[in-house]
């Protein structure tokens, strides 16, 4: 038998709570695994104000497990029309050309709405409403292949990225993804569209490629990039979207994915960043990214390494598979399948 509805105040706003006692986490079960644990989770992150400044004026796509983790994943972008009132939508373009309205979260109530509809994790745009042409973040995301991991992604990061970054007079703001990569943010100012924004992050990322010997790689196909850290150029296209800081994830102990400070990052393990525990640790110490968008830097330094990169012969990087061809683009087609390049190299 379903346990009865109940109503959160959420800073002044009724929310209501359907099925409290029904397990989202099956290995945390009843003690830590609930949907009340999870949506007193967001309250507790939302009215905190580090989830919040996460989403702010986002457009923001949910990542819904209504009955569990282990039941149907529900991605949705579009918002539905029968909402509560306090609940806002923001138009945002995608890839097609076509247009949608998406949830715009602009207080902790919209938070608390959209995890009660069992969203697991929130997928925020890189952009604010209501200007949605124009990123206001480049998105670095760390991502192990097989053969590393967690451990090799920081390495990346703290060794490489980190101090290519100084030298760039750049700042960048690293979270734990809740599994086993790594995301760096770095706050731009709003003046470039999303074809300069992944080309700038393309440029940044190539040149992590030539200064890791041989640890990172570009390669967007599966097939070439061996035993390294994938540095996921594409997570700056447009709607392509990385978990929100101190979002939730679908990890059977419920990780987080986490901010921390650069002198936080050798120590730091995904698994001790969970909804159990993130409450707690913003509590002792505050939210690492904070102060994130009180800075806003340019993407000139970026744009001249692309360019720079081009004048060498290197050119774009396919998109991903849902885009229509875009201008520039290589052929989209799997290296060990294209028929020119094996005709080519004999």
């Amino acid at each position: 038998m379903a346990s009865p509805a109940e109503e959160l105040d959420v800073d002044g706003i009724a929310v209501r709570l359907s099925s409290p006692d029904k397990i989202y986490y099956p290995q945390l079960g009843e003690d830590g695994g609930t949907k009340r644990h999870l949506v007193e989770y967001y309250r507790t992150v939302a009215l905190q104000g580090a989830a919040l400044r996460a989403l702010q004026d986002r457009p923001t796509h949910l990542q819904r497990f209504p009955d569990g983790i282990e039941g149907e994943e529900v991605y949705q972008k579009r918002l539905p029309a029968k909402r509560p009132e306090h609940v806002e939508s923001c138009e945002v373009t995608f890839p097609s050309g076509r247009k949608a309205d998406v949830l715009r979260v602009r207080s902790a109530a919209n938070i608390v709405w959209a995890a009660n509809l069992g969203t697991v994790t929130f997928h925020p745009w890189a952009v604010r409403c209501p200007d949605t042409d124009h990123p206001d973040e480049l998105r670095i995301d760390l991502d192990p292949q097989p053969g590393t991991g967690f451990d090799e992604a920081v390495a990346i990061a703290d060794e490489v990225l980190r101090p290519l970054l100084a030298e760039l007079g750049l700042e960048g703001f690293p979270k734990t993804s809740g599994g086993r990569g790594l995301h760096v943010y770095i706050p731009l100012e709003a003046r470039w569209d999303f074809v300069e924004v992944r080309h700038a992050g393309i440029a940044l990322a190539r040149e992590v490629e030539r200064r890791s010997a041989d640890r990172a790689t570009t390669a967007w196909w599966k097939e070439e990039r061996g035993e390294r850290i994938f540095i996921d150029f594409n997570q700056n296209a447009r709607d392509r979207t990385i978990a929100a800081a101190y979002s939730a994830r679908k990890t059977p102990i419920a990780t987080v994915s986490t901010p921390v400070t650069w002198d936080e990052l050798r120590d730091v393990h995904p698994d001790d960043c969970t909804i159990a525990t993130v409450p707690g640790l913003l509590a002792d110490r505050g939210d690492p990214m904070e102060a994130m968008h009180d800075k806003a830097f340019a993407l000139d330094v970026l744009l001249e390494m692309w360019e720079k990169d081009l004048a060498a012969g290197l050119g774009d990087l396919p998109y991903p598979p849902n885009y229509p061809k875009m201008p520039g683009e290589p052929k989209r087609v799997q290296p060990s399948k294209d028929r020119d390049r094996k005709n080519k190299d004999g």
